[in-house]
């Protein structure tokens, strides 16, 4: 009996501390998960350098980086706490819903069809499609200068096919899992140009300086979001309120000079952020 009595008592024992411990859900708000669980896991990109790339010791560097650590500082969560997860295009939104990740920063384009899924915050950097050519190819001045070339982009994007729609109907398609093959074919002479958003463009001329260049000629308006759970509008003002303190502080201006100026990219002012 008192055997029994002992391991009843025990059991109320556990199951009290782990009651008292708390427990952190993906339905809470982003700011009550970031306190209550002392960690967030972030998705970007591993692959965009410049913005966010993962570095041969382990670090991860860029301005997206940075972005994503401020606004989880702000939030109440250091860096060592953090998780960095690799997100793709085509995975941004399921991390996202099934809470693989809290919060993506990701070069992520706000959408009308996007916004069905996800709740953004900011924008916190907007940019414009281009094209990334070799230095030698002084004769390609825009979009429709690519007639009878090779045109790079990743597989399932629609920058690509969107300069053929509009700009260059002869233009040949050329398509490879991520940007970075693409800017290897292109110094191999494999293709002509590479297409998406001058700021990530940027971020491969820094890398080849003597190389490469990006045109200079925007053919789209990109608004870079932080992607949020569908709802969380308690995370959306938070996370709008640390973009706004990083710009006002200096450090937005500060990280886009260390990780962009080298290219040469014209820095842009601030976007005003808006209620997505």
């Amino acid at each position: 009996m008192r055997a029994r009595r002992a391991l009843a008592t025990l059991f109320v024992l556990v199951t009290c501390v782990s009651c008292g411990a708390g427990t952190v859900s993906r339905d809470d708000p982003l700011p009550t998960r970031a306190r209550d669980g002392d960690h967030l896991t972030i998705g970007i990109r591993f692959d965009a350098p410049g913005l966010s790339q993962r570095t041969i010791d382990g670090r991860f560097t860029g301005f997206d980086v940075d972005v994503a650590t401020f606004v989880a500082r702000e939030l109440g969560v250091e860096p060592d706490r953090i998780t960095w997860h690799e997100t793709t295009p085509a995975s941004r939104e399921t991390d996202l819903s099934s809470g693989a990740v809290d919060l993506v920063v990701a070069t992520y384009s706000i959408t009308d069809k996007r916004k069905q899924q996800v709740t953004f915050a900011g924008p916190y950097f907007v940019t414009g499609q281009d094209l990334l050519v070799r230095r030698t190819s002084a004769d390609i001045t825009g979009p429709e200068s690519l007639n009878g070339r090779r045109l790079c982009s990743v597989t399932g994007s629609t920058p690509a096919q969107m300069v053929k729609d509009r700009f260059a109907q002869r233009v040949q398609l050329v398509e490879y899992p991520r940007y970075p093959d693409c800017v290897t074919a292109l110094l191999a002479g494999q293709v002509d140009a590479v297409t998406t958003d001058a700021v990530i463009l940027a971020g491969y001329v820094v890398q080849n300086p003597e190389l490469l260049r990006v045109v200079g000629r925007t053919f789209s308006t990109e608004r870079y979001g932080v992607g949020l759970r569908k709802g969380d509008t308690t995370g959306q003002r938070a996370v709008d309120d640390a973009i706004r303190k990083m710009v006002s502080s200096g450090a937005w201006l500060k990280s886009l000079q260390a990780n962009i100026g080298p290219s040469n990219y014209p820095l842009p002012n601030p976007p005003e952020i808006t209620e997505q």
